[in-house]
């Protein structure tokens, strides 16, 4: 394991950052520590440091792809690519946030839906064969918390296409543009954005099953960061439980699949858990 190289991305605080502390205990490899925000990943870096750890820092901005670019081809020339890349940088509004709906759409989901595209069309490529991606979503990503039948039928259709994918996103951000999105989509562009994400790891999974990576979706569970108001339940540390298992010690048949905070592997339809 000393060799494998990992990536983080949005890890200066919250379920990303115990990801970090995470998988730097579970191995001896090199653990990257990725913020927007340089002088708030440092301290972080600090922190972990404190605590005996020696995870590597380097700006990642998901949202720019000129941040993207610059970050792959260093991680390409230092150590010819990664082994593991954890997807874990989103956003949610506040249930009580003043934005207009059509505000929060376009912004949701282009931070958890397409901002993840940019960076994983980026990275993969590097990804060594025999890599994984972990892919953090959400309970919110069970398909049924899509209210129209017709659209998880699209949405599980085992031939959808990226591109088809990113289409439906972009159609419930034009729905939520004039207002018509509710009947159909619900009224969380949260939800859509998990959703298009888990929608997103099993078609990612099929594109990469020639390389032999295994691509899965993790619900950390309701953890007690800012973007939960401090409400969850759960640590950090034990919001980052499921991640690192899939990121370390999954088995290679558990691939594709959306697995949740307990470990288990559950049907992203919602009705089932094996």
């Amino acid at each position: 394991m000393e060799s494998k190289v990992v990536v983080v991305t949005g890890a200066n605080k919250g379920i990303g950052f115990g990801i970090v502390r995470g998988l730097c205990k579970g191995f001896k490899g090199v653990v990257y520590l990725t913020s927007r925000n340089e002088e708030l990943g440092q301290k972080a870096i600090a922190e972990l440091k404190k605590e005996g750890l020696n995870p590597n820092y380097h700006q990642l901005d998901i949202t720019a792809a000129s941040s993207i670019e610059k970050f792959r081809d260093y991680l390409k020339e230092k150590h010819g690519g990664i082994d593991i890349l954890i997807n874990n940088a989103a956003i949610a509004f506040k249930n009580k946030a003043i934005e207009p709906v059509a505000i929060q759409a376009e912004q949701t989901l282009f931070v958890n839906y397409f901002s993840v595209l940019s960076t994983c069309n980026a990275l993969f490529p590097i990804v060594k064969n025999g890599g994984r991606v972990v892919n953090v979503s959400s309970s919110a990503g069970l398909l049924n918390n899509i209210p129209s039948l017709a659209l998880r039928k699209k949405f599980s259709d085992p031939k959808l296409t990226i591109e088809e994918l990113s289409n439906l996103m972009r159609q419930y951000i034009e729905a939520a543009k004039h207002g018509t999105h509710a009947a159909e989509w619900g009224n969380s562009s949260y939800v859509v954005s998990k959703v298009g994400l888990t929608a997103l790891t099993k078609i990612q999974q099929r594109l990469l099953e020639s390389r032999d990576i295994k691509v899965n979706a993790v619900h950390p569970g309701w953890v007690d960061t800012d973007m939960s108001s401090h409400k969850g339940v759960l640590t950090i540390d034990e919001g980052a439980e499921a991640p690192v298992y899939l990121a370390l010690e999954a088995p290679d048949s558990v691939k594709g699949e959306l697995v949740w905070n307990d470990k288990r592997i559950v049907s992203w339809t919602g009705n089932e858990t094996n």
